[in-house]
């Protein structure tokens, strides 16, 4: 074994081999894998091997198509069959809500290219003659995708692996993992010492032992996986004689199973409630090929079920039942990329569906590592998506409840309870006094409705217009007619300071940095490639010192990003004060008049400005008071001691009493974002569109010298953008708007993709955000865009319909 390599990928299962084929197909030979026993004996080899294309996620959708064409694939590059049989797959529905989630799914499928057809009961019948349609109301069907053998599809990759230079070694455990003086990173393994520039973490079951290591605690834990197989059934074994198709993947999305032929019988797998986390603290050293006690009671009423569906299934003896350990994490996405805090270390973990995102995760990751960035927005998989709150307890409660929740229907505003409230800001408990519904961000508990008195505050999801529309309406409204109050701690706080702290923004920032401590300005960090990375709001406090907040679910993304970029001299600190400010906003036309209550500063505008700060004092507390707010109206953000957040939010509301002030939530916020155009990271903001294409004209200064990805972006400018930003109205919608990546067209031809959506209350107009060819977004153009599959004519109108000369904040 050599003593040396660029990149040494730890965990010979499907997805690190996955990763070391891509590494060699971007060049890398000098690379190698280390499996601590054979190849596939993990997780890999007891998998049902089923390719699912379905993903309400843009970014994994787009993993998993690029995995199933890269199995069609493998046959003719490498010589070894993968025991591919593109059988495709039949996902059935029986309610509207399920049918409304498959229609907004076929919308991101038609989005990255993927073949999605609708079935009536009786075509299903005709794909699946064994199937039940009675009680179905539709089904989608993927033509493209089918199931793979696991092992046979690990060992073709290791083949395409070592024909480009890599070298594998089985039997090899790492038991230690450091860093040089150069910074390098050295790891001991029984068979001796290897130094490497970069570490792919690809152990499964074995992560959080892995990550121990180097002092990460990685938010993996699996769960068991029960699938059975039958005896050979008759009528299957008939059917193969004649010469017949061999029906494709059939999953009972209200069974909560799904099911596919296996040697003339059936496999059936269920995803039951109740299915314990297993190996917490990781498994035994000896562990290899390792499958837990079968558990057929818990099964039992999804058998019962896919008896009712398949009777077949019920006429036959079963075979073998296996019940092995699936990787989870809190969300059901896998972590696929850097890890934080370290640099040259990465993340491949966290598989439930391992097999189908292999290939396309060690491509993504192939790209950040040898490019320095994917070629999608990988932010629904990014490791730091998660934080420190992400204990083994938490992370037991929520992987078993993801897992019981892999054929629930996914809402787009749904909030799942397991392991809630965790984070409280000091005025939750006020907050659900006053009728607040909760949801959750990165472990924070932020309101995002107010149920009025006589209204059970309990959420009702929904890919139409929810029970809590109304109610978000009377929100939008009272602010833009009075003074509203969000609680907004959860925002990721930081103070960059030191001698050359102005130098490094200048340099990490696309915006011009203040010159003075007053003024308030939006930032952002590009990209290497002109893409944006982060969105901050900074103020500078003094002359070496700068304040720093972002979205509060980019937390650890966009502080590891800025801690990436620190110089190594010491001339520059970064602090996180997340945890000790609290944040409250007042918002609407009488915001002064309540301020005015509450403090003796002067909020004149000629004295404080629309976007500027200032330090004042609110009741007793002391506040960073920022006159800036992301609905569009008069208002402050008061940043404050946390421990004082209780106090600040009585003075207020005690003071509010007679200006008619009320808490009002999230969504609310959300839907008088979009009548402003405000862009956010992860929809609109994004590394696959160029910050121009973004529209970030005012905020990104190519003329103010160098900063990161200016050169990207300029040559990006040069080629000639295919995006281009716009705000649409909606016509003809009664009970849905758009939910974002639904799709646009122009005379039938697709030409763009919705990137948010919803209803304006103040415009009481349907908008959606969208990115389209710039050739489509003329002001006045007509469009037609997909909403859970009925077309509707759009209109591209101005930014910000919605007060379009920011009179109202500026008054």
């Amino acid at each position: 074994m050599k003593t040396h390599a660029r990149a040494v990928v730890i965990g010979g299962g499907v997805v690190g081999v996955g990763t070391l084929y891509h590494l060699v197909k971007k060049g890398w030979s000098d690379v190698m894998l280390l499996e601590r026993k054979e190849l596939t004996s993990g997780s890999t080899w007891h998998a049902a091997g089923l390719l699912p294309l379905f993903n309400m996620s843009y970014s994994v959708g787009q993993i998993h198509k690029y995995s199933v064409d890269l199995y069609h694939r493998l046959v003719e590059e490498t010589g070894q069959d993968t025991g591919l049989r593109p059988v495709g797959n039949i996902r059935l529905a029986t309610t509207r809500d399920r049918m409304d989630e498959y229609r907004q799914y076929a919308g991101v499928a038609r989005t990255i290219g993927v073949d999605v057809r609708f079935l009536e009961p009786d075509e299903v019948k005709e794909v699946w003659p064994l199937c039940n349609t009675r009680g179905l109301v539709g089904a989608i069907r993927h033509p493209g995708d089918g199931y793979v053998q696991p092992a046979d599809l690990t060992q073709a990759m290791a083949a395409g692996a070592r024909s480009g230079g890599a070298q594998i070694h089985r039997n090899v455990e790492v038991t230690a993992i450091s860093r040089t003086p150069g910074g390098e990173w050295c790891l001991d393994t029984t068979a001796g010492r290897v130094v490497c520039e970069h570490v792919i973490c690809a152990t499964g079951n074995f992560a959080r032992r892995t990550g121990a290591m180097v002092g990460l605690s990685i938010p993996v834990i699996p769960v068991q996986h029960q699938y059975i197989v039958t005896e050979p059934h008759p009528e299957i074994q008939a059917r193969h004689e004649r010469g017949l198709f061999e029906m494709g993947v059939l999953r009972d999305s209200e069974g909560s199973w799904y099911m596919r032929e296996e040697r003339g019988g059936l496999l059936l797998g269920p995803y039951e409630r109740g299915a314990p986390a297993c190996y917490v603290d990781g498994p035994a050293e000896d562990c290899e090929y390792e499958l837990f006690q079968e558990d057929l009671e818990r099964l039992a009423p999804h058998i019962e079920s896919a008896i009712h569906r398949v009777p077949a299934f019920g006429e036959v003896g079963v075979k073998n039942i296996y019940n092995g350990a699936i990787c989870y994490t809190p969300d059901g996405s896998p972590i696929i990329g850097p890890a934080w805090g370290l640099d040259n270390f990465w993340l491949n973990e966290g598989h439930s569906f391992g097999i189908t995102a292999a290939g396309g995760a060690g491509f993504q990751l192939a790209e950040w590592i040898v490019e320095g960035r994917p070629t999608i927005d990988m932010m629904g998989v990014d490791p730091r998506r998660f934080g420190d709150y992400a204990t083994r307890a938490y992370l037991i409660k929520k992987n078993e409840e993801a897992y019981a929740n892999v054929f629930t229907v996914h809402y787009p505003d749904e909030e799942r309870p397991a392991a809630r409230p965790l984070r409280t800001s000091p005025c939750h408990d006020r907050l659900r006094d006053r009728g607040a519904v909760f949801g959750q961000k990165f472990g924070w508990e932020r309101a995002n409705w107010f149920a009025p008195q006589g209204v059970e505050p309990v959420d009702h999801w929904s890919f139409r217009r929810s029970k809590w529309f109304e109610h978000v309406a009377r929100e939008c409204r009272h602010v833009a007619q009075s003074v509203g109050l969000l609680d907004m701690s959860a925002f990721a706080k930081c103070r960059i300071a030191g001698p050359k702290a102005k130098e490094f923004l200048d340099f990490l920032l696309a915006n011009r940095i203040p010159a003075r401590s007053g003024p308030v300005r939006l930032v952002h960090s590009l990209d290497p490639s002109g893409g944006v990375h982060s969105e901050f709001t900074l103020w500078r406090e003094s002359e070496e010192s700068f304040y720093l907040v972002s979205a509060g679910a980019f937390a650890r993304i966009d502080h590891d990003w800025i801690r990436r970029h620190l110089p190594k001299d010491g001339s520059v600190h970064f602090e996180d004060i997340t945890a000790k400010l609290g944040v409250l906003v007042i918002a609407g036309p009488r915001s002064r008049d309540l301020l005015a209550k509450v403090t003796d500063a002067d909020l004149s505008n000629p004295a404080f400005p629309w976007l500027s700060g200032r330090r004042i004092d609110v009741g007793l507390a002391s506040c960073l008071a920022l006159r800036v707010n992301y609905v569009g109206e008069l208002g402050w953000e008061l940043h404050h001691p946390i421990e004082c957040q209780n106090h600040l939010f009585d003075v207020l509301m005690d003071a509010g009493r007679d200006l008619d002030l009320a808490p009002f939530g999230i969504r609310a916020m959300d839907s008088m974002r979009l009548e402003k155009s405000y862009r956010m990271v992860g929809t609109e903001l994004s590394i696959e569109y160029a910050a121009l294409e973004s529209g970030l004209d005012r905020f990104v200064h190519l003329d103010k010298g160098d900063f990161l990805g200016r050169a990207a972006l300029k040559r990006w400018q040069e080629r000639g953008f295919s995006n281009r930003l716009v705000t649409l109205e909606v016509h003809g919608t009664s009970d849905a708007d758009a939910l974002g990546s639904n799709p646009i067209f122009a005379d039938g031809e697709l030409v763009g993709r919705a990137t948010g959506g919803g209803y304006g209350f103040r415009i009481d107009k349907s908008l959606a955000l969208a990115m389209v060819r710039p050739e489509c977004a003329e002001i006045g153009t007509q469009l037609t865009m997909d909403i859970l599959g009925t077309p509707h004519s759009v209109s591209v109108i101005d930014e910000s319909p919605w007060d379009p000369n920011n009179e109202r904040p500026r008054s």
